[in-house]
């Protein structure tokens, strides 16, 4: 078999906050990813700020024929969970703390996220585009670290059906 080639992470990871997308199946570039009340989170997410999860059950399925249990499909649950730094009582407080600005807790949005492509390319139209609505949960002010900044943990309530790798529309 041949060796088969990956692709580095760093720096390919676009991450936005949408207010309002009207088909998750093929959210519109234009008017939705790149529209004008949309924030870019990617540059203030930690390293390994972006952490989602996917937890899936299983249904026993037994057999009155058999000694060997199968297994069906169960329900399935998908988590967010975000970590990001906070600028709050600082110089940059004002123009450089967007995610927490934005992600208010209770407030209803969706996250957007692109993988794959350096993170300073464009968005287009056929891009994959990971969409989760969401509501965040309440703000965890991390504690201070000796040679590090200051940074917040939120969940992020996933409130509706996660479309994985779905193209983006014009």
């Amino acid at each position: 078999m041949a060796d088969i080639p990956s692709t580095p992470a760093d720096g390919m990871t676009l991450v936005k906050i949408v207010t309002a997308i009207a088909d998750t199946s093929a959210p519109k570039v234009a008017t939705e990813i790149n529209a004008a009340s949309s924030v870019d989170i990617s540059c203030y997410l930690t390293a390994g700020g972006w952490k989602p999860s996917l937890s899936e059950q299983v249904i026993t399925d037994e057999r009155l024929c058999t000694t060997q249990t199968y297994e069906q499909k169960g329900r399935s649950q998908r988590g967010l969970e975000v970590e990001y730094i906070d600028n709050t009582n600082t110089a940059n407080a004002t123009t450089y703390n967007k995610a927490k600005d934005t992600l208010v807790p209770g407030t209803p949005m969706f996250i957007v996220v692109r993988t794959g492509l350096p993170y300073d390319t464009a968005a287009a139209a056929a891009q994959k585009f990971s969409v989760y609505p969401i509501t965040p949960g309440e703000y965890n002010e991390l504690p201070p670290e000796a040679n590090s900044v200051f940074k917040i943990a939120q969940k992020l309530f996933v409130t509706g059906k996660v479309k994985i790798s779905t193209a983006a529309a014009a």
